[in-house]
């Protein structure tokens, strides 16, 4: 899914580049702004699966020491 976001960003940045050369500023704003939207989501996306990985890895190591306490 991360790299789903990261295609719609960069074609929505084409695709406003196109508007813009066009002079539809308005299109080439409205377009860019959805591509910034996909842009973020996918850092969102990234940011979520590497603060899951560090919680599961603080947990395995609270069970290990857990573990060696008993």
């Amino acid at each position: 899914m991360k790299t789903f976001w990261m295609i719609v960003a960069g074609v929505c940045i084409v695709v406003a580049a196109v508007f813009l050369l066009l002079g539809s500023m308005d299109a080439a704003f409205v377009v860019a702004v959805v591509g910034l939207i996909a842009w973020f989501l996918n850092h969102r996306m990234q940011m979520k699966s590497a603060l899951a990985k560090q919680d599961a890895e603080e947990e395995k190591k609270e069970e290990e020491n857990s573990d060696e306490s008993d």
